[in-house]
């Protein structure tokens, strides 16, 4: 059944997203800090990104944080610092975005995909062991959609086979495992600070955390031209600094992110509670034993019923999104590492499947209600 014009017209948004109310909410006091920033006139470098670094280290369990331009150059720039180069393979999950695999590109490695568990949506520990070879240089798992991975169980093959373990945490600002911040696990963790992320700057910024110094300090010359003093170049470097402004307004707002993190799940929680008894919904793990950081809130619907959940909800103007649509096996930039469909049978399964409901930290509980009866209304017409 189709709203009536009036009735459709009548209805607010409900977007995926909502950045407006965040910044709304905070602005006297962002507004505060970018005045600080203008007026202390240092806007790359200087004690705003320090003090910002040192701030995200602490919470995330760290004991380095290197700023850098985006968490696209945050992978290239660990990877890069740990040595990976031509020849070697890094293997990570096909389902993600392409951001993990440019990195291994970029520094001349071999992306190897491997495949995914169905209840997490993360990278299998089991497809990862049948991956690793002698040319294998590191493990590149995602905590996707915020849902740590198999920590315990992806450390043990890295220290079994002596191979780099990084974690592409671009979604899972304030996740734990077992109460322990996902940072203080592998050789580094690298975030990005996209706007619509958990810790959203105003533009692209990263960072790399670390518990390792060496691997800290070169990353971050490598992202300084290569250079640890002014005007003397130890490397060939690459120019990925997190500026004044980004960092000032991430500082910020890193005061209210377990808020937010908190408010994200009681959300997934009440979105749960309401859509449990649908047994044509396949509901996200919350993340048992571990913190999930509940970057996205993904169901699984049957696939010959996904785009008709996208256009009934978007006729009643609620926003959904597909986080992903194509496989990065079956990207067209990866058609030469050989892949085909049917490589991953659980990933090309997840990827007709998966839709994204709105999440928010600002999201109330009458927006709930009303994409949750909107996806009963879907599936009890039917």
């Amino acid at each position: 059944m189709k709203l009536s014009h009036g009735a459709s017209e009548s209805l607010e948004p409900i977007p995926l997203v909502n950045l407006k109310i965040q910044v709304a909410i905070l602005e006297e006091k962002l507004t505060g800090v970018i005045r600080q920033v203008l007026a202390d006139g240092r806007f790359i470098g200087g004690p705003t990104v320090a003090n910002f670094e040192e701030k995200f280290a602490i919470f995330s369990g760290a004991a380095h944080c290197v700023g850098v331009g985006n968490g696209t150059d945050a992978l290239f720039l660990t990877l890069k610092a740990l040595g990976v180069s031509e020849g070697d393979e890094v293997i990570l999950p096909s389902h993600t975005f392409t951001a993990t695999a440019e990195a291994v590109r970029l520094v001349g490695g071999r992306p190897v995909f491997a495949e995914i568990d169905e209840a997490t949506f993360n990278i299998d520990p089991e497809d990862v062991a049948n991956k690793i070879t002698p040319k294998t240089r590191a493990l590149l798992p995602v905590h996707l959609y915020g849902r740590p991975a198999d920590i315990p169980s992806l450390e043990d093959l890295s220290s079994s086979y002596g191979v780099d373990l990084v974690y592409d945490a671009a979604q899972a600002h304030g996740a734990l495992h077992r109460g322990t911040p996902i940072a203080r696990f592998g050789r580094a963790s690298v975030f990005s600070f996209y706007p619509g992320k958990n810790l959203g700057a105003f533009g692209d910024a990263g960072a790399i955390l670390s518990n390792d110094e060496m691997l800290a300090n070169h990353a971050r010359m490598l992202a300084n031209h290569g250079r640890a003093k002014k005007y003397t170049h130890e490397l060939s470097g690459v120019n990925s600094r997190i500026d004044s402004l980004q960092a000032a307004i991430l500082s910020l707002k890193l005061d209210y992110l377990s808020e937010w993190c908190d408010a994200r799940r009681r959300h997934a929680t009440a979105y749960s509670e309401r859509l449990v008894e649908f047994e044509k919904i396949r509901l996200p793990d919350l993340g048992g034993e571990d913190i999930h950081g509940m970057h996205l809130f993904v169901i699984r619907v049957p696939a010959p019923d996904r785009e008709g959940l996208i256009r009934y909800l978007h006729e009643r103007k609620i926003e959904t999104g597909i986080h992903y649509p194509i496989p990065l096996h079956m990207q067209p930039c990866n058609r030469d590492l050989g892949y085909k469909e049917g490589s991953f049978p659980v990933t090309e399964r997840l990827v007709n499947e998966v839709l994204s409901l709105p999440m928010f930290p600002e999201l109330t509980e009458p927006e709930i209600d009303r994409v949750s009866e909107a996806i009963k209304g879907y599936f009890g017409e039917r």
